[in-house]
């Protein structure tokens, strides 16, 4: 089945492009079926590009899957259209009376900031505290997953001595666990973050797992055993050119930056980057949604 989206929004004639099924609200208003109603709460500075991201592996499933766009209030994103923004994304305060089978929180680039200093770490704990009780199933990215953990259970984050850039391998810690079912022995996906957090902190939590870690990236995936709760410490959604264009921005700005670990072949600007994880981000975004979420929550949402 395929992700319902207003034929407006970019992503729409970007994912037609790629061949993938996508479907506008009028003609999804003519099936008798309940999609899944998933909230994306978008920090990422370039909103149209996560949303491309996101929307892809969401809809590489056989559910149908209802998207809202959130944004927060108190920051205003300078590198996105207004026009799009006003079109296309919502306040918290405008859906908070609503419930969700399932939330993402992307991540943003303020991880070198305490939490509490982040502009928008009331409104963003606000959402937090209001998932409990309104969405089913929360997956939270990079930065997201950080702040998440420490606010769920207090988890501290650290400065790492260099940035954690490039596309690393992981291994999977538990393999009959649902969210990480079929990802090979090893897998691949991508990091770009200041910070970390610890495999002993977490380890301290009763109602976490860790099931999946790498070697250099450390700790990688964590669930509530309940699965109402998933952080992902990387950046699974990236497509093929994100870290490329990530590091000629911090080049361009002055910023000291390695080249992205495993990511060029032969470590060469001037070649193709080489795109590794596409596989196991369908797998885990495809497992979220289907184990997740669609499995476990309640057809009519107002039980949740």
């Amino acid at each position: 089945m395929p992700i319902k989206i207003p034929i407006e929004l970019p992503a729409f004639q970007v994912l037609s492009d790629e061949n993938i099924f996508v479907m506008n609200n009028e003609r999804a208003n003519t099936q008798d079926i309940r999609p899944l109603k998933i909230a994306i709460l978008n920090l990422m500075p370039k909103k149209i590009v996560t949303e491309n991201q996101l929307l892809r592996y969401l809809s590489n499933t056989p559910l149908q899957v209802e998207v809202s766009l959130i944004q927060t209030k108190s920051y205003t994103s300078h590198n996105t259209p207004p026009e799009h923004l006003n079109k296309f994304y919502s306040y918290f305060d405008d859906i908070k009376q609503e419930k969700f089978d399932g939330l993402i929180i992307t991540g943003a680039p303020v991880e070198q900031m305490a939490f509490e200093e982040v502009t928008y770490w009331k409104e963003l704990t606000e959402i937090m505290e209001w998932s409990k009780t309104h969405v089913f199933s929360t997956f939270y990215i990079c930065w997201g997953a950080q702040a998440g953990l420490y606010y769920h259970y207090n988890i501290p984050k650290y400065d790492l001595d260099k940035k954690m850039f490039g596309v690393f391998s992981h291994w999977v810690n538990d393999e009959k666990a649902d969210l990480t079912r079929g990802l090979d022995d090893v897998f691949y996906a991508p990091h770009s973050r200041h910070t970390e957090v610890k495999h002993e902190d977490i380890e301290k939590v009763s109602n976490l797992e860790i099931l999946s870690e790498s070697e250099e990236a450390g700790v990688f995936i964590v669930a509530t055993k309940d699965r109402r709760n998933v952080f992902v410490t990387g950046h699974m959604e990236y497509d093929r050119n994100t870290l490329m264009d990530e590091y000629i921005r911090d080049k361009e700005k002055g910023d000291e930056i390695a080249l992205p670990k495993n990511y060029f072949k032969n470590d060469d600007i001037n070649q193709k980057p080489l795109y590794t994880w596409r596989g196991p981000a369908s797998i885990v975004f495809g497992n979220w949604l289907n184990y997740c979420v669609y499995q476990n929550t309640p057809f009519d949402l107002n039980t949740l």
